[in-house]
């Protein structure tokens, strides 16, 4: 005989579940090779800001210019690099170059290859290499650089023309052959970031789509005793005058119901401060202006000057890590070709406010020069 009887599990009042974050990717943080390189990228396709500054670096990087002792080689290496074939669908050397180095800011490493023609007398090509295939070790001196080709079975095996690689690094660490993102630091930003637009628009949609809660209080005896009927009357009724259609239907009812939008007394928190105060960070770790990425700050006008000065000489700073791979596809050519000429690598102004400082520096040297001449035959 049993005293006690075994009673089903009852419903819980309230139930919870765990739901997947969208960020999961920037929560997740391990810098480590591949693993890193996901998290720059889920960080870039998470804040819009981070793509728009790297693509305003790639076009204000500009174009170059190669100077060659030789008209003709000049002429002939210009047509090539005009008309040089990019990857599947592009041409241009500029092509190249703006993929190699998104590349080279995102992950911190750049890999190209140059592609050879089938009888081996030109360049067909140039291809930027997904590093997520490759493996980069360091060789056999502290001075060189092995890349790997991950096979399908998951082995490493080395390129069979390493000559043909362009590789790039962005301010690596001391004793390490892969470079730093420009992005390292800012994916607990962005995580913070991306959580707080992620509540903003939860609250505008719990505002925008309001919550009702109905509450009906009997008032005595009777009330009391019919108090579930009514109240599953009440939701019946309610549930019919907020369905959606082109008819407006009232609701009416008798007896203390009280109607109450759910979170009314709640206030938004004002997200301005923190909001700026993350895109700060962003902006000061990425190196633009804020004017050139549409945030309207206060700044003066000498203060904008300055921003464009600092912008300048990060812009100089990626072009010298470009170099070395401009004179390696240059030199090629030129070698395959025939051609034993020195080149020179000549980049355009960033801007046209450089060519006026540069006149206006030019004029203000040959005034100097003029009155110390003046100055000089006076002495005499």
């Amino acid at each position: 005989m049993k005293f006690f009887k075994n009673r089903g599990a009852g419903a819980r009042a309230v139930q919870t579940a765990p739901r997947p974050s969208p960020l999961w990717e920037l929560e997740r943080r391990a810098p480590l090779a591949t693993g890193e390189q996901r998290l720059y990228a889920a960080l870039r396709e998470s804040v819009p800001i981070i793509s728009a500054a790297l693509e305003k670096i790639e076009r204000l990087i500009g174009s170059f210019e190669i100077r060659c002792p030789n008209p003709a080689a000049e002429r002939m290496m210009r047509d090539f690099l005009q008309g040089v074939r990019v990857n599947a669908a592009q041409n241009g050397i500029q092509s190249f170059l703006n993929s190699y180095l998104d590349q080279l800011l995102l992950y911190g490493t750049a890999v190209g290859e140059i592609v050879p023609s089938a009888d081996g007398a030109g360049i067909a090509g140039l291809y930027n290499a997904c590093l997520d295939d490759l493996e980069i070790r360091r060789g056999d001196s502290p001075f060189s650089v092995q890349i790997c080709r991950r096979e399908e079975n998951g082995e490493a095996v080395p390129v069979r023309r390493p000559g043909l690689i362009l590789f790039s690094a962005l301010n690596p660490e001391p004793g390490q052959v892969r470079g730093v993102s420009i992005l390292r630091g800012l994916p607990f930003i962005g995580n913070i970031l991306m959580k707080i637009y992620g509540t903003i628009g939860v609250n505008w949609d719990r505002v925008g789509n309001a919550r009702f809660a109905v509450t009906y209080k009997p008032s005595g005896g009777t009330d009391a005793a019919y108090a579930g009927e009514r109240a599953r009357q009440i939701a019946a009724e309610w549930g019919r005058a907020m369905q959606g259609g082109t008819e407006v239907s009232d609701f009416v009812a008798v007896g203390d119901v009280d109607i109450r939008v759910i979170g009314a007394d709640n206030q938004i928190l004002d997200s301005e401060i923190p909001v700026r105060q993350m895109l700060e960070q962003i902006v000061a770790k990425l190196g633009i202006p804020p004017f050139l990425l549409g945030l309207s700050w206060s700044s003066t006008e000498r203060m904008s000057s300055q921003q464009a000065d600092l912008l300048t000489s990060e812009l100089e700073a990626y072009r010298r890590i470009l170099n070395p791979a401009v004179r390696r596809i240059c030199g090629l050519w030129l070698c395959m070709n025939g051609f034993d000429q020195p080149f020179d690598i000549e980049w355009e102004n960033i801007s046209l406010q450089d060519e006026l400082d540069l006149a206006a520096a030019r004029l203000k040297n040959a005034q100097a020069a003029k009155i110390e001449r003046e100055i000089g035959k006076g002495k005499e």
